[in-house]
């Protein structure tokens, strides 16, 4: 049976646009039809509607919730809240990368209004959708007496992992609209942490919500919600956070490492007899597998094995996409709603109040 195909409308045409989203939404096209896309650089839209055949371009966001279309892909970078809402109250379902948004405020407002529309709200963390995480998942919920979950990410350059695909020129929109867009982000993440100094902000903004969000909603996904946050040191090339699920610490390391391109991201679950390794390629390579290792031994013995697995090559964004039509076509709940989201923003959030008090923080993704 042929799926029914969803008309989208598309905000934003930057990187990871072109990258990732519009490429699957093409190879998805039984299932979605693209019949807008904006951005606020005008030459950033029409290069791309002319790659992709898409027959509109608009660089307003509020022109293109006005289309005769099914759901909006948010994909601009900064808080998605005031289009998610728009969207929303129009009747329109709504995919929204990350950042979510600024605050709980914001992202508490965002589900308010698709919940009271009846329209999915779903945040995309492709990670969440990769076939080895869900093996992952699984393994971890045999083990036997876990002892720790260490997560760690090795930022490296973004260049070389795009420098091969054949994207636009970026285009630099008007001043105005740029300090404009500055402005708003400035009051959006004065509300989340207050009047914080120029790093805290930059760490909040561009490492907590931009990039680490993917790894604490990863873990949540695995372990549900932490009971405490216990310990935060951020520092401009490094961010170390640990948490405790029940007796399960977490410790999660994030490190900025500029000289070297070679991307790593590992999910390690160690418990006395197995240990369980999952380890993501760059989010900017296609098709490229995540690997998951498995180690045992005989207890009181030298004996022990190493298993090297390649679940898949599907793309973690493809699967975001195809579950964010089985939400709007079918009523299926994806695992990343917006209401789960909403609980990333709340430990964002308590990771900043943590370091600048010093002091434990019970329950961190509490939402108001």
């Amino acid at each position: 049976m042929t799926p029914a195909r969803v008309r989208v409308g598309v905000v934003g045409a930057g990187l990871i646009a072109q990258v990732m989203h519009l490429h699957y939404l093409r190879e998805l096209s039984d299932r979605f039809e693209v019949s807008v896309l904006c951005d606020i650089a005008p030459g950033s839209a029409a290069a791309s509607a002319e790659r992709y055949g898409i027959p509109k371009v608009v660089t307003d966001w509020r022109d293109l919730v006005r289309e005769p279309i099914d759901a909006v892909l948010v994909l601009t970078g900064g808080s998605h809240a005031p289009m998610a809402i728009e969207a929303a109250k129009r009747g329109l379902h709504v995919l929204v990368e990350k950042p979510m948004c600024f605050s709980t405020l914001e992202a508490a407002a965002m589900v308010d209004a698709a919940d009271s529309a009846g329209v999915t709200l779903m945040v995309a963390y492709n990670k969440r959708y990769d076939p080895a995480y869900q093996r992952f998942v699984d393994e971890a919920a045999e083990l036997s007496d876990p002892r720790l979950l260490r997560v760690t990410t090795l930022e490296s350059p973004l260049q070389p992992y795009v420098a091969h695909y054949p994207l636009a020129p970026a285009a630099r929109p008007a001043e105005e609209t740029v300090e404009l867009l500055r402005s708003q982000a400035d009051a959006s993440i004065a509300a989340a942490i207050g009047n914080a100094d120029p790093f805290l902000r930059w760490a909040y903004q561009s490492v907590l919500l931009d990039t680490l969000v993917h790894e604490l909603n990863t873990i949540r996904g695995l372990l549900g919600e932490p009971d405490r946050l216990d310990y935060v040191d951020l520092r401009q090339g490094s961010v170390t956070v640990m948490l405790r699920f029940g007796d399960l610490p977490v410790a999660v390391h994030w490190i900025d490492l500029p000289g070297i391109a070679s991307y790593k991201m590992e999910f390690a679950l160690y418990a006395p007899a197995r240990r369980i390794t999952l380890s993501f390629p760059s989010p900017f390579l296609r098709s490229e597998p995540t690997i998951l290792e498995i180690e045992s031994g005989e207890a009181g013995t030298a004996r022990s094995t190493l298993s090297r697995e390649i679940t898949s090559y599907e793309s973690g964004f493809k699967n975001e996409l195809i579950a964010f039509h089985d939400a709007v076509v079918r009523g299926t709940k994806p695992p990343t709603t917006g209401a789960d989201a909403l609980r990333d923003v709340a430990l964002c959030q308590a990771i900043i109040e943590c370091h600048q008090t010093g002091r434990p923080i019970d329950h961190p993704t509490r939402t108001p």
